[in-house]
């Protein structure tokens, strides 16, 4: 492609930075999606973006589909696109948004999977025999008792918790919208043990969870530490941070029926995005009705 090409990428990256103030993480990935329609259109000989049509950006969608990818993947590509497009539109640089009416071969919606709750408890409750278990504990109970994305317990610097209040307050979640979120009392005891003995190596580190040189954990060193956590602790189904979050939400519906007040509470801009969980609750309802209702059991 040609050289302003690059620009007018680059451009659009900068102003998701900037003017929409979305996250490091989202601004790579909007990055990666589009280096894909971009190697596509210098094998097809596009030289810009103007130049792609409809039926260029099905091409190249069937191309990725062939590839392997699923069709969330794609679906996230095409919005990237779509996204880019309406940057492009906007400033004036193409006529049309050719991603617009493009839709990803559609897939069969996985249930997330989740614990149950005697499974959350033996978890949190094995016990932490050093200050670095001490730490993981506490990250484990914020991820159940608030419901919270890896990224945003990554981030959760000093000041976003009040102790006093019983919350924490998350800065900047999916899509740069920021909430606030009740703290259970066991996850705020355990937080509050971990912060006496929070080693001090940096002063300058806002962050809350902090390695044993005092720097902000990344995510891949929370991920490997519940991983870890759960093998010392003889716990056998593999657990990630996300499932966590999956059964806060699970059990919060499960108990309350308030679908309105779990999405607030999960950060979804779409309730669409919140009803999977009523899906999951109806299974759990499907199979006590199976094992309880006279005329529902199997013969034996």
């Amino acid at each position: 492609m040609q050289e302003p090409a690059g620009q007018q990428l680059l451009g659009f990256l900068q102003q998701l930075k900037v003017e929409r103030r979305v996250s490091e993480h989202t601004v790579n990935s909007y990055r990666r999606d589009l280096k894909h329609l971009r190697l596509f259109c210098e094998s097809h000989q596009l030289a810009s973006w103007g130049e792609l049509s409809s039926a260029d950006i099905l091409k190249h969608i069937a191309e990725r589909h062939r590839l392997g990818l699923s069709s969330k993947s794609l679906q996230r590509e095409l919005s990237a696109m779509r996204s880019f497009y309406l940057f492009l539109q906007k400033t004036g640089q193409v006529d049309n948004n050719p991603a617009k009416h493009v839709k990803a071969p559609k897939q069969a919606r996985k249930l997330p999977k989740t614990l149950d709750v005697d499974q959350v408890c033996a978890l949190l409750d094995a016990g932490a025999n050093s200050v670095l278990e001490l730490r993981d504990v506490a990250m484990f109970e914020l991820f159940y008792s608030s419901g919270l994305r890896l990224n945003e317990l990554s981030s959760l610097d000093l000041a976003d918790i009040d102790a006093h209040d019983k919350q924490l307050t998350v800065q900047q979640g999916k899509g740069g919208r920021s909430r606030v979120l009740p703290v259970g009392s066991k996850a705020l005891q355990t937080l509050q043990e971990w912060l006496k003995v929070r080693p001090a190596v940096d002063e300058n580190e806002t962050a809350i969870f902090t390695s044993t040189r005092g720097k902000r954990l990344g995510n891949r060193s929370i991920q490997l530490r519940l991983k870890q956590w759960c093998i010392k602790k003889g716990i056998p189904e593999p657990v990630h941070p996300h499932m966590l979050r999956h059964s806060f939400a699970t059990h919060l519906l499960e108990s309350s029926q308030n679908l309105r007040a779990v999405q607030e509470l999960l950060g979804h801009e779409n309730i669409s995005t919140t009803q999977i969980y009523t899906h999951l609750d109806f299974q759990h309802l499907a199979e006590v009705y199976d094992q309880a209702h006279p005329r529902a059991k199997k013969s034996k």
